[in-house]
């Protein structure tokens, strides 16, 4: 599922003139994703902000959409509804407005599944900076429903200091997003990337981050990753490198006791397609348990 960069998304009108567009997902955030650089622009959102944004979504989640629209709107967001043409399935997009003017913010995007309860997420901090970890993340949405994408709209070194790096920070759209959904009890899945020489001996690091909350999940995982054929370091089980210990989204799963998985993969589980689709079915081992409501652990 490599995308082209730069596309506007393969997307195409109802052929009545009645429904939502189909847009091909993997293309759209292709696109998305497209400008971040490491000397972006990044615009640290306020208190009031980044609140407003997460309140948008909770609405959303709760079937307000006319209410989630109004408040979005407040913070010059949007949504709209689109049909993924790979599988059919319809999402409402939460989008910035102001990315589409010479100045984008970089708070990012949200996609919400609408055909079924949203029972976990998926989490992409650091698209790009993390190659091909946004491309994954929509692997991912579309192995199983019940999903809920949400990606960072800045490459991590943009902006002052390590102010786009949302993996470490409260303080941004991201996390106030995935802080939503800790405290609807919602599990997630956070993508990450590193380089091979950081830990030659595997492909896939796996953690639980801060907490053990999602330690069976995590178990699940890496024995689908491991009977696929991908070298696993189970950080519950040894000392591994890239354990996420301090992500800040780990944490504040860890202290509301909800599973959370913190998920590091070597660049060819990223960029090789047919890996990648390996590693997309292993994750939906978890994301099937979980849309089902199989939340513990």
């Amino acid at each position: 599922m490599r995308a082209h960069r730069g596309d506007g998304g393969d997307s195409a009108a109802d052929p009545a003139g009645s429904g939502p567009p189909r847009v091909d997902l993997a293309r759209s955030i292709a696109a998305y994703t497209d400008r971040f650089a490491p000397d972006g622009s990044f615009q640290p959102p306020s208190a009031t902000e980044r609140e407003t944004v997460a309140d948008g979504v909770g609405l959303l989640l709760d079937g307000h959409r006319e209410q989630a629209e109004h408040r979005l709107a407040e913070v010059d967001f949007a949504v709209r509804t689109i049909v993924d043409s790979v599988t059919g399935r319809r999402f409402a997009e939460v989008y910035d407005r102001v990315d589409q003017g010479p100045a984008p913010r970089g708070w990012g995007r949200v996609l919400v599944g609408l055909d079924h309860p949203v029972r976990w997420s998926v989490q992409v901090p650091h698209p790009v900076a993390d190659q091909d970890t946004e491309l994954l993340g929509v692997r991912v949405l579309r192995g199983s429903p019940g999903g809920l994408l949400v990606i960072a709209g800045a490459h991590r070194k943009s902006g002052e200091g390590n102010a786009a790096d949302v993996a470490h920070r409260r303080d941004t759209v991201f996390h106030a997003v995935c802080a939503e959904l800790v405290r609807r009890g919602v599990p997630g899945v956070q993508l990450h990337g590193f380089a091979r020489e950081s830990a030659p001996r595997y492909d896939v690091i796996a953690s639980t981050g801060a907490g053990k909350d999602g330690l069976a999940a995590g178990r699940r995982l890496a024995d689908a990753l491991g009977s696929r054929g991908f070298a696993v370091c189970r950080a519950w089980a040894r000392s591994c490198p890239l354990s996420g210990q301090d992500n800040t989204q780990g944490r504040a799963a860890a202290a509301a006791k909800v599973p959370f998985l913190h998920v590091e993969f070597a660049p060819g589980p990223r960029t090789d397609g047919r890996q990648a689709a390996r590693v997309a079915e292993a994750v939906s081992v978890v994301t099937r348990g979980w849309a089902g409501g199989a939340l513990a652990g």
